[in-house]
This record gives structure tokens, C-alpha cells and sequence, in this order.
């Protein structure tokens, strides 16, 4: 079930908002996912700190490598821990800031028009099973409801500046093979 601001409302998705967000053009069609990966520190497994970025209340301090973090303002729309829970932290018919800089496709600016989505992981390790089965039921829910027809990563939209979610990501079922068309398939 979704509620009409763009949240899902089901029991398997947690909700917590990121200031880290603002509107998307108006009639922007949301037609694109983007996967990520992300750990604090690198190579870190704690989504806590994942959520303290995204709601601008990481302590910097706390670690030497969450240094250069200070004074960034990110989200994404959805975060998918290790175990495969989900936090949705930005409405989905927002625009989360989760792309930055980033061009593909002849289009640029995806987070106009894209949904961001985080595992939490590095580009050094596989994910784990449990991140692909939420993945692929959250894009099946989000297609549901958006008219999604690609699939992309970090490093696809931002090749210069990103690496995510790097070389152990599988994209098996969830798009068509050699291009960035959305399938999914497997569930």
C-alpha cells in the first residue's frame, strides 16, 4: 500500500524522513532506478551511521574517515541493510540527493527523475542474499506504482567521480542483459 505522498505504508519498510530532500521539477516522470552502495566508515556494516548521514547528525568526530563527511547534506530513498530491512527516508515523489553530478543516456541531473536506492556494503564484497530479495520486491513494489523502465548504478551516471555499487554487484533479474532496461524477474 502506498500513501499518496509517496511513502510506502507495508510493515516491511521502515519510515524515516531525511531533511536531505526537496521537490522535483514539476512534471518530472520517474522513470529510473539508481543503485548504490554505501558504509561508514569504509567497509563499515552499521546502518545506524547510514541514517545519522542522512538525517545530518553524524558526529564527524567520532572516526578519523567521517571527517571529510562534515557539512555534506545526502539522501536516498531507500537503504537496504545487510540483513535486508528497508528505510525509506525520502517521499518518492521527492527528489532525494543521492546522484549528484551525474549524466547518462543523452540525460542529466538524475535526481530529477530517478530513485535512489542504498545497500549497505562497499565495492570490496558481495552483498548478501537477503539485499537482492528486498531489492527486487521494493523495485516490484515501486513499479507498481512508478512507470520505471531503467535500471542504473552510481557508477553508470557518475563514471568520473563513482564506483558504486562496484564489481560484486549481481544485477541478475533485475534488468535485461548488456543494457540498463528494467526486468525483473526471480521473485
Amino acid at each position: 500500500m502506498w500513501l499518496d505522498e509517496g511513502w510506502i505504508e507495508e510493515d516491511w519498510v521502515r519510515r524515516v524522513q531525511s531533511p536531505n530532500q526537496d521537490a522535483r521539477p514539476m512534471g518530472m516522470l520517474v522513470d529510473t532506478l539508481v543503485v548504490h552502495c554505501i558504509s561508514l566508515p569504509e567497509r563499515g556494516r552499521d546502518a545506524s551511521l547510514v541514517t545519522d548521514l542522512f538525517l545530518n547528525r553524524l558526529d564527524c568526530h567520532s572516526h578519523p574517515a567521517l571527517a571529510e563527511l562534515a557539512g555534506l547534506h545526502v539522501s536516498a530513498h531507500f537503504l537496504i541493510d545487510r540483513d535486508g530491512s528497508i528505510t525509506q527516508f525520502v517521499s518518492c515523489e521527492k527528489r532525494a540527493w543521492h546522484a549528484g553530478i551525474s549524466a547518462a543516456m543523452d540525460r542529466s541531473n538524475f535526481n530529477h527523475f530517478s530513485i535512489g536506492i542504498e545497500l549497505l556494503g562497499d565495492v570490496y564484497s558481495p552483498f548478501e542474499g537477503a539485499q537482492y530479495a528486498s531489492l527486487k520486491r521494493l523495485a516490484v513494489e515501486l513499479k507498481s506504482r512508478y512507470p520505471l523502465k531503467f535500471a542504473m548504478t552510481h557508477s553508470e551516471i557518475a563514471p568520473t567521480r563513482k564506483t558504486d555499487p562496484g564489481p560484486f554487484f549481481d544485477w541478475k533479474g533485475l534488468r535485461k542483459s548488456n543494457t540498463y532496461e528494467l526486468q525483473i524477474s526471480g521473485l
